[in-house]
């Protein structure tokens, strides 16, 4: 695999935030279901999400900028300790094998060693420098990489809105056609990609992985803001004027909301605790605490005005309004 930064198209100096924005594009980007008619998108999207599995684990990150681990998460140099005089250490230290005039030590990747003793002895080295019968590698050899996995499976699931909003469980069919029940994760977004482990396809090293992509569906009239949930509710001049109680919809279904006399447009009232679920908060019952859902209400004027015309002859309401604008 090339280098996971070039494959998410970030610098190496990219931040969490930067890394995940990055593979959320590519994975909508390259998901085979929308890329049926191009046989190589699967590809992309594996290497695109196991470059993503190095990057945001931030050990392995480290240990990749360091040069310990290559891109797949296997040992840069499983044998960097060989050949260097019988020394231990780092390059420099106590029996480096390091040359005299010389800054640093030498690897089996910066010489032929085989080449070397042969250049010195005339070849009768060479035999002497292989591996002993029996020895399964040879010096500055890598051992083979271990057996791969069968291929992830892709998936994509789309979640109504109020589901993903208080995190109600989902039901998803496997390519296997087994139905499992999804739990769906705190402050879930759409693009969220969620990991099957063993859901994949079989193969010599065990099972590829299941990746499920979450779609979340608009809604009608509810809105997503950050942690909480907004909408527009209207309720009627009456009702503004002499107050009332009215049925107010939420994820979790109507609730009664009382409205004070004299409310006026625009007024946010807000339903605590009937927003999206919050990552990393929890309430004491340990299920995931959750933003409140903000209600604007707007007042509806009736269509027919000639009664409400009748009503108001002859007044004029004398509150200045537009003060505050100087006007």
């Amino acid at each position: 695999m090339r280098d996971p930064y070039s494959t998410l198209g970030v610098a190496r100096t990219a931040t969490e935030a930067e890394i995940k924005s990055a593979y959320r594009k590519l994975a909508k980007e390259l998901h085979p279901d929308r890329n049926k008619d191009n046989p190589q998108a699967a590809e992309k999207f594996s290497e695109a999400t196991r470059a993503y599995d190095l990057l945001s684990d931030k050990n392995k990150r480290a240990q990749f900028d360091r040069g310990e681990i290559d891109a797949d998460g296997n040992p840069a140099h499983p044998f960097a300790g060989m050949g260097r005089g019988g020394g231990y250490g780092p390059r420099g230290g106590p029996g480096g094998g390091q040359r005299p005039g010389a800054s640093g030590g030498f690897t089996p990747d910066d010489v032929d060693l085989s080449d070397l003793f042969e250049g010195l002895f005339g070849g009768g080295a060479r035999q002497r420098a292989e591996p002993p019968p029996g020895s399964r590698f040879g010096f500055g050899q890598r051992p083979p990489p271990p057996p791969r996995k069968g291929a992830d499976i892709n998936y994509r699931l789309a979640v109504p809105f109020a589901d993903a909003a208080s995190g109600r469980d989902q039901r998803i069919t496997l390519a296997d056609g087994k139905t499992i029940n999804l739990k769906l994760p705190a402050g879930v977004e759409d693009g969220t990609l969620m990991r099957l482990k063993g859901k994949g396809h079989p193969g010599p090293g065990g099972n590829g992985d299941g990746i499920v992509m979450i779609e979340i569906s608009q809604h009608p009239f509810f809105r997503r803001d950050g942690d909480n949930i907004r909408m527009d509710l209207p309720i009627t001049l009456d009702e503004a004027v002499r107050g009332a109680k009215v049925k107010c919809p939420t994820p979790d279904g109507p609730v009664m909301l009382t409205i004070k006399p004299g409310t006026n447009g625009g007024t946010v009232l807000r339903l605590a605790g009937k927003g999206w679920t919050k990552k990393g908060e929890t309430k004491p019952d340990g299920s995931p605490a959750r933003g409140d859902q903000l209600v604007t209400l707007e007042i509806h004027l009736p269509t027919d005005l000639a009664k409400l015309e009748e009503r108001l002859e002859g007044w004029v309401d004398p509150a200045r309004v537009r003060q505050k604008f100087g006007l």
